[in-house]
């Protein structure tokens, strides 16, 4: 979260950073583990959505693991994506993996992980950002209309889905 000019509250001291992660690094293995456990108590099932490690290699995308101190706590990823129907052409990203261990939320942590992916992404020459949540996930909502994201249609595996949530955001400052 250094990565950033914000700063989020700390736990005992500890500043809050992210760092640029293989998704086989063992702390996105294990916090990925924790929010498909989370998927399956709010809906009852992982999330299927499919997903290559490849796809967040350097030039390709990008995955990130968040800290408070040693403390692995957060993920978030992005991967090119075709611009889904509807939207503006340009160069788009699909935003995956957002994830706050329970007992390190209300911190502001996601909204310093979501302003690192979107860096990212524009670094790499992204235009537009799109990402599904699921309809039981109140306050992945609410971060996400909070940084400016607007409804979109449903796109490719999340087409027509009842508790999808889909959104997109325009990048400023290519």
């Amino acid at each position: 979260m250094t990565s950033t000019p914000e700063r989020a509250a700390g736990t005992a001291g500890c500043t809050p950073h992210i760092e640029r992660r293989a998704f086989d690094h063992p702390d996105a293995v294990r916090l990925v583990a924790q929010v498909q456990a989370e998927y399956v108590v709010r809906y009852g099932g992982p999330d299927e959505a499919p997903i290559d490690a490849g796809e967040f290699a350097e030039g390709r995308g990008a995955f990130f693991v968040g800290y408070l101190g040693p403390e692995a706590v957060a993920t978030g990823a992005w991967r090119w994506h075709a611009v889904p129907e509807g939207m503006e052409p340009g160069p788009c990203a699909e935003i995956k993996r957002m994830y706050v261990a329970a007992e390190h939320r209300q911190r502001g942590l996601a909204r310093l992980m979501l302003a690192r992916l979107e860096e990212s992404a524009r670094e790499a020459g992204v235009a537009r950002m799109i990402l599904e949540t699921g309809g039981r996930q109140p306050e992945a909502i609410a971060l996400y209309e909070s940084g400016g994201y607007v409804p979109i249609a449903g796109y490719g595996y999340y087409a027509g889905g009842d508790l999808s949530r889909c959104y997109g955001k325009a990048l400023c400052g290519l």
